[in-house]
């Protein structure tokens, strides 16, 4: 996808984007995924960029198989994330996904991927934006 163009007067359009907060239950047990990209040294739920014409629900399936190797049921819509990357206005739309197959090869975005609680989640992810998913997620859970 290419980068809006500004248009003189307006705002720049924002990057969109969609990922998942992906998780699965081992020995009863929630886990969280968080992985790792190289290129930015951060750990962050799995997300990218929409092509061309791609809805934001496809955009995060296809992202979740792309970084992490495992195909995900989306369920509850999550709060979508805006800030700034690399001077653009970026949104981020999320879902809550439970994991339902699939195995993780390191790739060229994705270095390494990990399942964790959802304490040691919150204290591994790099940005403070990201944090209110974890909490979103927990809630979207509680009620079902």
């Amino acid at each position: 996808m290419t980068t809006p163009q500004p248009v003189p007067g307006r705002p720049p359009a924002p990057v969109r984007a969609a990922g998942c907060v992906l998780w699965r239950r081992r020995a009863g047990k929630l886990e969280l995924c968080l992985v790792h990209r190289p290129k930015y040294d951060d750990w962050t739920c799995p997300k990218g960029k929409a092509e061309e014409g791609e809805e934001p629900y496809d955009t995060a399936v296809r992202e979740v198989l792309e970084e992490t190797g495992h195909h995900c049921r989306p369920g509850v819509r999550l709060p979508t994330v805006r800030y700034t990357a690399k001077g653009h206005p970026k949104e981020v739309a999320y879902w809550e996904a439970e994991a339902t197959g699939g195995a993780f090869a390191p790739n060229r975005e994705v270095d390494e991927l990990v399942w964790l609680p959802p304490d040691r989640a919150l204290a591994r992810l790099t940005y403070r934006h990201d944090l209110p998913l974890v909490r979103a997620l927990l809630t979207a859970l509680a009620g079902s």
